[in-house]
C-alpha cells in the first residue's frame, strides 16, 4: 500500500511574505545605519565589530561544510551544516543591529590605502546581502516544506551569494581594522 504525497499548495504567500520581511529588513536596517543617531555606547561594546566578523566567518564555514556533505549524498548532515550556517548568520544580524544601535557607521578613512578596493567589495557585500536575504529564507522554505527541485533550484544562486556575503563580510572587516590601525 503506497500513501499519497500530501498536496502541494501554492507557494506565493509563503514567498510573498518573504520577500516583504527582506524588504522591511532591509528598510530598517538602512534607516538604522544612516538615520538614526547612534546611542551613546561605551567602549565595553566595541568587541562587536569582531564578533559579526567571526559569526560572518563561522558562516562561511558551516556552508561549505553543508557544501561537502550535500555533495556527499549527507542529508542529514547537509541538513544540520546549513541549520547552522543560519543560526550563525541570524546571530550575526542581531549582533550587527546591535553594533549599528550603538555605534552608528564606521567610515574608512578618506586617505588610508586600499579605499579603491574596500568601497566596491562593501558596496558588492551590501547589495548581494540584501538579495541574499530572501534566497536564504526561500532555499529554507523549500527545504523544510519537503519542495527538494525547488530547494535545489534555488540553492544553486543561494550557495554562492550566501557564501559571498558571509566571506566578504570578514574581509571589509579586517580591511577596515587595518585601516584604522
Amino acid at each position: 500500500m503506497t500513501t499519497a504525497a500530501p498536496p502541494q499548495t501554492s507557494t506565493l504567500p509563503a514567498i510573498a511574505a518573504i520577500l516583504v520581511l527582506s524588504a522591511a529588513a532591509t528598510v530598517f536596517l538602512f534607516w538604522l545605519i544612516y538615520v538614526h543617531p547612534a546611542a551613546a555606547a561605551s567602549s565595553k561594546y566595541a568587541f562587536l565589530p569582531a564578533l559579526n566578523a567571526l559569526l560572518n566567518g563561522l558562516s562561511a564555514t558551516a556552508l561549505l561544510i553543508g557544501y561537502t556533505f550535500i555533495r556527499a549524498r549527507r542529508i542529514r548532515a547537509h541538513r544540520a551544516a546549513m541549520i547552522t550556517a543560519f543560526g550563525f548568520s541570524t546571530l550575526f544580524l542581531v549582533s550587527y543591529i546591535a553594533h549599528h544601535a550603538l555605534h552608528g557607521d564606521v567610515r574608512y578613512p578618506v586617505h588610508a590605502a586600499l579605499r579603491s578596493v574596500y568601497l566596491p567589495l562593501l558596496a558588492s557585500h551590501i547589495v548581494l546581502a540584501i538579495v541574499a536575504l530572501p534566497l536564504v529564507l526561500v532555499t529554507f522554505f523549500f527545504s523544510l516544506t519537503g519542495r527538494i527541485p525547488q530547494h535545489r533550484r534555488v540553492a544553486r544562486w543561494t550557495f554562492p551569494l550566501w557564501l559571498y556575503v558571509s566571506i566578504t563580510g570578514v574581509i571589509t572587516y579586517a580591511m577596515l581594522r587595518l585601516a584604522q590601525g
